[in-house]
């Protein structure tokens, strides 16, 4: 999984066994973000979290509202009315930042299919290429 900034930078990365749901891997993901700051605390929390609807969980809108983060995850459709206040969707449409990182992620071939037996080369792959991605941007300004 992955935490991207609003212009696709990669800033948290996890991994993790296909087996667990994606909701249950969201917080653990969202607790790597470390954003250094020059003269202040580092940020580890963003203003809003655009998600898909496997994110869909009151309890999980509810922990992200208690931490300050807002919610922008739409409603699965079920076929019968939700009770309560509609999500604000208004953050969904930039949501193809996240997309477009993960077809980043996927042009390198070796992170592609994971080969890899050990956890640790796998997740050092992932780092160069989340490395690569940043320093790419950077360059191209």
């Amino acid at each position: 999984m992955a935490v991207v900034d609003g212009k696709g930078t990669p800033i948290g990365l996890l991994v993790a066994s296909a087996n667990p749901s994606e909701i249950k891997l969201a917080e653990p993901t969202l607790a790597t973000i470390r954003v250094s700051q020059p003269n202040r605390k580092s940020k580890s929390r963003p203003k809003e979290l655009v998600a898909d609807k496997g994110y869909d969980s009151q309890p999980f809108r509810q922990r992200l509202r208690k931490r300050g983060i807002k919610p922008c995850i739409p409603y699965r459709d079920f076929g019968h009315l939700r009770v309560g206040r509609k999500p604000d969707l208004t953050g969904y449409g930039e949501r193809w930042h996240v997309e477009r990182t993960f077809g980043w992620l996927g042009s390198y071939r070796k992170l592609l299919t994971r080969f890899e037996r050990l956890l640790k080369v796998y997740m050092g792959l992932l780092y160069l290429a989340a490395a690569l991605i940043c320093i790419r941007k950077l360059v191209s300004g």
